[in-house]
Formats: structure tokens, C-alpha cells, sequence
């Protein structure tokens, strides 16, 4: 009798944000599908219990402490990753803060500016340390998005323009990598019970009358987009909200 392969068997995936919410729940589920996960966070403590959880089920986990802003710490990242692992197939680009709730006004710029910095200029520190190791055999690339970043919202501005310049980010790398066998979108959650900003709830997401998920919500879209053919969708926004808000 034949064991059925796993979906993403043979496959390495670096996910930031990996500590918690969203991105360790796609930790876990890629693992479960046969990546080997390194798994990227600031807090070490977090990335170690998700690493432990996956190794706990015979998964396969490396946990890296990495400050997406950091371009030395990521670079290093992806160093590593390379190292232990042999590649990188998939990358999750999923640390993200929203440190500002407020009117453009009554905004605080040293958070308006750290939301930035993390969600987009973040992203952009990812991209660009592991393009080299991509290319040489193709992969996914995974932004989690959001719908504010595609139609703002009052009182959100920092992290709508975070999220705006990471959809943009997700369309050009799709038109620079697509010769390179490298697929690039994005995965818009949607409102989700999770924590962000020192266990703040993302009010940001609250739509009336809209699903809220738990993160294991999010993981069989993500499962789908990191394991699409190697010419598959690219430069595309997917999205698991029920209206469009």
C-alpha cells in the first residue's frame, strides 16, 4: 500500500511572523503537509514553542529570531536557512503591526512610522534576501495582505498605506520574478481572532455582519497558494472575506 506524498513534501517555507496568530497557524499546517518550516519571529520564546509543537509532531522546524526591519538579521535569516535546509521554496511574509489607530491628525508619527517600517519596508527586506536563493529553482511567495490596504479606512492610515505599498510590492515582484519561476500574491485574511500590538484586538478588522475566523481559518488558502503548479496564478489578491468592504 502506497502512502499518499504530503502537499508540500520536499519543500522549504521561511514565515515570518511565526510566533503567533496568523502566521504560526500556517507554521503548523505546512508542516503537517511536509515542509520543513523555519519559522521567523522577534520574540525567541514564541518561535521556540512553535518549532517544538511541529517537531513534537514529527514535523521538520528551525527557529530563527529575526527582526524584519533589521536587513543584517534578515539576510542572516535567510543564511541559515539555506544552510540547514539546502533552499528556500516558499516564503510567507506575514510580520505585521498596527501601531496607530488614530486620525492622521492626532496620529503619533514615531508609530505611524513603525507600522510602515514593519509591514511594508519589512516586506521589502524579505523579497529581497531571498530572491537570490529563490531563483534557483522557482517558488511561492506569499504577502498577507489586507482589504484596508486596497480601500483604506478612516482613522487607519499608517497601516492602509502599509498594506497598500504591500499589494503594490506583491504586483511588481510578480512582473520581475515571473521569468524566474517564482509566483508572487497575496492572502487577504479578512478579520481574524488573533492579537497584534502587545495583545491589542485588531479593531481594524471589525466589519459588522463579516465572518470572523480563528487563524486556523486561513491556513487551506495558504496551503492552496504554496502549492499551485509551477506556472500557476501570480500578481493576484485572494481573499477569504465574505463581502467587499
Amino acid at each position: 500500500m502506497h502512502t499518499k506524498e504530503k502537499l508540500l513534501a520536499g519543500k522549504v517555507a521561511v514565515i515570518t511572523g511565526a510566533g503567533r496568530g496568523i502566521g504560526r497557524a500556517i507554521a503548523l499546517a505546512y508542516a503537517k503537509n511536509g515542509a520543513s518550516v523555519v519559522c521567523a519571529a522577534r520574540t525567541q520564546k514564541d518561535i521556540d514553542e512553535v518549532v517544538n509543537e511541529i517537531r513534537t509532531g514529527d514535523g521538520t522546524a528551525l527557529a530563527i529570531q529575526t527582526d524584519v526591519t533589521d536587513l543584517n538579521a534578515v539576510t542572516h535569516l535567510f543564511h541559515k536557512a539555506v544552510e540547514h535546509f539546502g533552499s528556500v521554496d516558499i516564503l510567507v511574509i506575514n510580520a505585521g503591526v498596527n501601531k496607530d489607530r488614530n486620525l492622521v491628525e492626532e496620529s503619533h508619527p514615531q508609530n505611524w512610522f513603525e507600522t510602515v517600517n514593519v509591514n511594508l519596508m519589512g516586506a521589502y527586506t524579505c523579497a529581497h534576501s531571498a530572491i537570490p536563493y529563490m531563483k534557483q529553482r522557482g517558488g511561492k511567495i506569499i504577502t498577507i495582505g489586507s482589504g484596508v490596504g486596497h480601500k483604506g479606512r478612516h482613522g487607519s492610515s499608517a497601516y492602509a498605506c502599509s498594506k497598500a505599498g504591500l499589494w503594490m510590492l506583491t504586483r511588481v515582484l510578480a512582473q520581475e520574478l515571473g521569468t524566474y519561476k517564482i509566483s508572487v500574491n497575496e492572502l487577504i485574511p479578512g478579520p481574524v481572532n488573533t492579537t497584534m500590538d502587545d495583545n491589542a484586538k485588531d479593531s481594524v478588522f471589525q466589519i459588522d455582519g463579516e465572518w470572523i475566523k480563528e487563524p486556523e481559518d486561513v491556513t487551506p488558502l495558504a496551503l492552496f497558494l504554496a502549492s499551485q503548479p509551477e506556472i500557476g496564478p501570480t500578481a493576484q489578491s485572494f481573499s477569504l472575506m465574505r463581502r467587499d468592504n
